[in-house]
């Protein structure tokens, strides 16, 4: 795939959110009225992508068909401790399910012991199982040292890969922080997009990791964040106005 460009330093406008957000869905125990009803809010919303299990693929290509919605898929997920071999047998599953992006999570096991090699190896066995797909590679941002997140983004940049990503959404460590992607951008020099994901609730948190440096946002309360837009914009407006 053709790796994205650095996002230009100016506001991020409503409309450019949207395209960027992958609307997400990856609860378990999902039924398929909740399904429906969530693509059907997504449709309403105009978001980019939406962002679903991997077992829900094929009840959505129908109602996403008409659509430019894009599909983003999870492989390894949520926890990464499953063998390069598995995730690539997944991923190129999801592939032949209708999934447009893969989301895949890191082995932490390989990440805590410096196995860099190892790294770049289960990554690259998803990449070379998606070749034509967007693949972006989830870090566990909070569980890591800063250290620790350089060599996993230039692990992922070494095999292929198009974004890197920061959360799962599923680690007790937490999610999303602008100091985090600032890492993470800094590193990959916007030869590879940056996802922010994780605990993302308001306009004013998008705007923060925007400006550190994402690319794309991983989000379930995109509704709520969209009621938040305008406000968010008023105030700032309102504090700009008192200097």
């Amino acid at each position: 795939m053709t790796t994205p460009a650095p996002h230009a330093p100016v506001e991020l406008t409503r409309d450019a959110f949207l395209e960027r957000a992958d609307h997400t869905l990856l609860a378990p125990g999902t039924t398929p009225a909740e399904l429906e009803q969530f693509l059907i809010a997504a449709r309403a919303l105009g978001v980019g992508q939406v962002c679903i299990s991997p077992t829900l693929l094929e009840d959505a290509i129908g109602p996403l068909r008409s659509s430019p919605v894009r599909i983003v898929t999870v492989v390894g997920f949520p926890s990464g401790a499953h063998t390069a071999e598995t995730k690539a047998a997944e991923a190129a599953q999801a592939v032949a399910d209708g999934a447009a992006e893969i989301d895949m999570v890191v082995n932490r096991g390989l990440v805590n012991a410096a196995d860099w090699r190892g790294v770049e190896a289960e990554i690259r066995a998803v990449r070379d199982a998606t070749p034509e797909r967007v693949l972006k590679v989830i870090l566990e941002t909070a569980a890591l040292s800063d250290a620790q997140i350089v060599s996993c983004c230039r692990a992922a940049e070494a095999a292929g890969a198009d974004f890197v990503k920061t959360s799962t959404g599923f680690d007790p460590a937490g999610g999303a922080t602008a100091h985090a992607v600032r890492v993470m951008a800094e590193t990959v020099g916007g030869r590879l997009g940056v996802k922010a994901s994780g605990g993302i609730r308001t306009a004013a948190a998008v705007r923060e990791l925007w400006a550190a440096g994402a690319t794309r946002f991983g989000v379930s309360g995109t509704a709520g964040i969209l009621e938040t837009w305008v406000s968010g914009a008023a105030t700032r407006a309102g504090s700009d106005a008192a200097y």
